[in-house]
């Protein structure tokens, strides 16, 4: 009897930690038009509170065309940070029509001074540092996702599947 107890109470602790457990993120490919030609990402779509908190947070590696696309669900101002991230990062600002506002290139891993967006935001793209330099892509270049509702449907896949939002 005391064996059945214990293990139902241990099988309930595995169901309560397995609930916690981080989700995988939908994953779309997106592409940003740049003057040296179409760049394409497969990137986590962070359309929530906790996936936003958490961003790339904790990872040690990601795919050269990887990347996550933070779904601010409204243009506002917002600060990111670096704390808990490993990767240096390229963090893509983008306005509401899809074009891209600034960028802040190479922040550095585990920083928690803020990196605030120069002006109102519909979303931000973070990619491994140096990716933006390197493929030219600039401010006002234009990012097409399914969030800006400027993409083919049947050309964006999605599919279940870091750096965070600065705490306020």
């Amino acid at each position: 009897m005391r064996l059945a107890f214990v293990s139902l109470i241990a099988s309930a602790v595995l169901v309560s930690c397995a609930a916690f457990a981080q989700q995988p993120l939908p994953v779309e490919t997106i592409r940003i038009d740049t003057a040296a030609g179409p760049q394409t990402f497969r990137v986590e779509i962070a359309s929530d509170h906790a996936s936003q908190e958490r961003g790339l947070m904790f990872r040690s590696t990601m795919d050269s065309d990887a990347g996550m696309l933070f779904d601010l669900h409204q243009s506002e101002r917002i600060a990111f940070w670096m704390k808990n991230t490993e990767l240096p990062l390229d963090m893509l600002f983008i306005r509401a029509d899809g074009t891209v506002s600034s960028i802040e290139p190479n922040a550095v891993p585990y920083s928690t001074d803020p990196i605030p967006s120069a002006e109102p935001v519909r979303a931000v793209l973070e990619i491994n540092g140096g990716r933006a330099y390197a493929l030219g892509i600039r401010p006002g270049d234009r990012v097409h996702a399914t969030i800006f509702h400027n993409i083919d449907t049947a050309a964006a896949g999605t599919a279940g599947a870091g750096a965070a939002p600065a705490a306020p």
